[in-house]
């Protein structure tokens, strides 16, 4: 892999500005890279701030919402820096984004076809015909039947895994470096979920694709990445190689998630994590996942963790595995 990652997040802070002057962060001090070629999955509950992540990457969110510090590098350039025409310039050419619920970001009062000939427009790869050739070919890539037809309607007549498809078409219109998915399968049915999944994969390889995928399924993560981030109320608490992190997670959360996917042991219950995940600008003082940690200890609640490296390409967020915290008697907790 090239020394300089495509995609550099580091130490992202994304926060909303509330009334009384408080301004909690959805997004606190997050750090990831990816490499050209590379998937990384973005894992975790929902409200745990995946996807302001993806929003904060693109800058589309909306006030009260602000980055609020950090850098965001793409290709080595600080996409915090540009202007606002220069980040449109971005959005689409070389960051591509695949919404959760397409028909929210689907316009329904244009055709797809017409949708992804604007894009080509806005981005000087096409216009007329031969934009109008693009979209279909686009469609078809992405396996949409007849797609000289789909291309003349609307979103509401297609179906929702046909209208997930158009939505990558419309991404992948602009042949961009990084492709952000979002949450990408969570409305379909099981079915429809494994052919966006393979489509996915394909994509990946036939447009040389980098991904950010980003999901509270597990099983996704395990067919899809090759890297993963574990997200809780804000913070990237695990990352590791997707095999290592499912042989041996290390943080009491990752096991807390692996813990509950049904299936993995025949007639064994499912074992609940407690608690819930805590509210916005509502966190403790020390790790936010130490009132539903069953291994907490004395350091645990007076600070958060910092970042440790655990083994080569792997860090956590965790004070079980910090040298310099003070270990509590076995069985004790605070």
């Amino acid at each position: 892999m090239p020394d300089t990652p495509l995609l550099r997040v580091d130490r992202l802070t994304t926060v909303f500005d509330l009334r009384g002057g408080r301004s909690p962060a959805a997004v606190d001090d997050v750090s990831f890279s990816l490499a050209a070629g590379e998937t990384l999955g973005l894992v975790g509950e929902s409200g745990s701030g995946k996807s302001v992540t993806a929003l904060s990457i693109v800058r589309l969110v909306l006030p009260p919402g602000r980055i609020a510090g950090g850098r965001i590098e793409l290709e080595g350039r600080n996409l915090l820096e540009l202007g606002e025409e220069a980040m449109r310039r971005v959005r689409g050419r070389r960051i591509g984004f695949v919404f959760q619920e397409p028909m929210v970001a689907l316009n329904p009062v244009y055709t797809i076809g017409t949708q992804i000939e604007e894009t080509l427009a806005v981005h000087e790869l096409a216009t007329g015909q031969a934009a109008r050739r693009r979209a279909v070919e686009l469609l078809d890539a992405v396996r949409v039947p007849d797609p000289a037809r789909r291309a003349r309607e609307y979103p509401h007549q297609l179906s929702g895994g046909l209208r997930q498809r158009a939505m990558i078409a419309l991404a992948l219109a602009a042949d961009p470096a990084l492709l952000i998915a979002d949450e990408p399968t969570t409305a379909l049915d099981v079915t429809v979920q494994a052919e966006i999944l393979d489509l996915l994969r394909d994509m990946r390889r036939q447009f040389n694709l980098t991904l950010l995928l980003i999901t509270h399924d597990l099983g996704v993560i395990a067919q899809m990445a090759d890297r993963v981030a574990v997200m809780y109320a804000g913070r990237i608490v695990e990352q590791a190689p997707v095999d290592r992190l499912f042989a041996a997670p290390a943080h009491p959360y990752t096991r807390g998630l692996l813990a509950s996917i049904p299936g993995l042991e025949p007639g064994r219950r499912l074992r609940a994590i407690p608690g819930v995940v805590p509210r916005l600008g509502d966190l403790p003082p020390g790790c936010a996942f130490a009132p539903r940690c069953p291994e907490r200890f004395e350091p645990c609640g007076a600070a958060p963790p910092a970042e440790t490296p655990v083994e080569p390409g792997r860090t956590v967020r965790c004070y079980l595995h910090d040298p310099a915290a003070r270990r509590a008697p076995a069985g004790e907790s605070s």
